[in-house]
């Protein structure tokens, strides 16, 4: 093995390793999730170097200096205020879903109107409409952190895969037999999941657009789905109030996570893998340890980041609420944390949306101005900027 370079991980921090190996080039992580501005990195240099036989003396001097930069990183304080850039008319017909590529330079917006659009954050230009659906666009994705690939599920049972430079369609998605209401990339960008009201979640393979499996098991709607950081498993939520765990490579489902008395609204990874965060209509959520037990019911249903990473384990028997937070008058739509873990975004139906700090639940700001519902928000990978989007037919993009 040969180290060829390292890559900085700002959130949650960590070091990427470029290695070739074999003639082939790889990767991996060395992830630094208990990094604080006070660790002594003399002493973690050396705990890294019993682990990684690719750090050598040679390298330590590179390696200090990273870790100099990420501690540097945490100890920026986080005081911004956000305040309205600029406000877009999207689309004819209500809007679907906003997301973000990593560095939030462009976004996407998926409509009613059967179209997703490519907009420059900066300027609010539009930069490609991708037409060929022939239903509402509901589901949308960049493959970030690349951001030159976007997939949009649809009401038409399609998914598609686009080319973000030229709006061209690589390749649809054929196979449901019912609505596409959820997608994720894996993080190598080879494989596309979707997730569909025919109850099953289907895995395709971004270069041949062939589908590489289904996964069958769920009795109702899969509504969310997420891969893990290493892309060899992928977990689904059902309207049948259960959470799968599948390995990818075999299309197997590994585990059946059950307790929730509601539909499932939401379900992700945590940045290291050991936890999964579940939200549910029954007005709670759950953070499950090893894939194994619910140890965490925090008390709304919620959309969570994987950058949740430093949850003390719970006996199963025992619940604990980690925030609780009275939103607003209306309940929230959609809840997302910022990649620095500090943030909660939350869209409501009452018009607003609220930022809050994640440590004490206190809100710090209220984006106003919309004039229907806020069903979807998104922060960008470095957190200083926000998108809204409403059932106005528009989206507001804050800095």
């Amino acid at each position: 093995m040969k180290l060829k370079r390292f890559l900085l991980r700002y959130y949650p921090p960590g070091i990427i390793l470029e290695y070739e190996k074999g003639g082939a080039l790889k990767t991996k992580s060395i992830d630094l999730l208990d990094l604080s501005p006070e660790t002594d990195t003399e002493l973690l240099i050396s705990e890294i170097r019993k682990s990684e036989p690719l750090i050598t003396a040679s390298r330590v001097d590179q390696v200090k200096i990273l870790i100099l930069r990420l501690q540097e990183k945490l100890g920026q304080q986080d005081n911004r205020r956000f305040y309205l850039f600029k406000a877009l008319q999207a689309h004819i017909l209500p809007l679907t879903n906003v997301a973000f590529n990593k560095s939030g330079s462009s976004f996407i917006t998926g409509s009613y109107d059967r179209t997703c659009k490519i907009w420059d954050t900066a300027s609010g230009e539009e930069l490609h409409t991708l037409e060929g659906h022939r239903n509402v666009v509901y589901a949308i994705a960049f493959n970030n952190p690349y951001g030159d690939k976007i997939a949009t599920g649809s009401f038409d049972k399609t998914c598609r895969l686009w080319s973000v430079e030229t709006g061209k369609c690589f390749h649809t998605f054929r196979g449901h037999t019912a609505e596409i209401v959820c997608l994720a990339f894996n993080p190598q960008s080879t494989l596309l999941a979707t997730g569909s009201m025919d109850t099953m979640a289907k895995l395709w393979d971004i270069q041949t657009g062939e589908e590489v499996s289904t996964l069958t098991g769920h009795s109702a709607e899969i509504i969310s789905l997420s891969f893990n950081t290493v892309g060899d498993q992928l977990v689904t939520g059902s309207f049948d109030h259960t959470v799968s765990l599948w390995d990818v490579p075999s299309g197997r489902r590994v585990h059946t996570l059950i307790g929730h008395r509601g539909e499932i609204s939401s379900v992700q990874f945590n940045w290291d893998c050991t936890l999964i965060i579940t939200g549910s209509m029954d007005k709670s959520c759950r953070v499950s340890f090893h894939i194994l037990s619910h140890i965490i019911t925090l008390p709304h249903p919620c959309t969570l980041h994987p950058a949740i990473h430093s949850i003390t384990p719970f006996h199963s028997r025992n619940t604990h609420t980690l925030m609780s937070i009275s939103t607003s008058p209306s309940s929230p739509l959609q809840i997302c944390f910022n990649a620095q873990g500090s943030r909660v975004l939350t869209a409501s139906a009452d018009k607003t949306a609220r930022l809050w700090d994640a440590q004490s639940g206190v809100c710090l700001q209220i984006l106003e101005g919309h004039t229907d519902e806020i069903f979807s928000s998104a922060f960008n990978y470095e957190g200083d900027t926000i998108i809204t989007g409403s059932k106005d037919n528009t989206c507001r993009i804050w800095r």
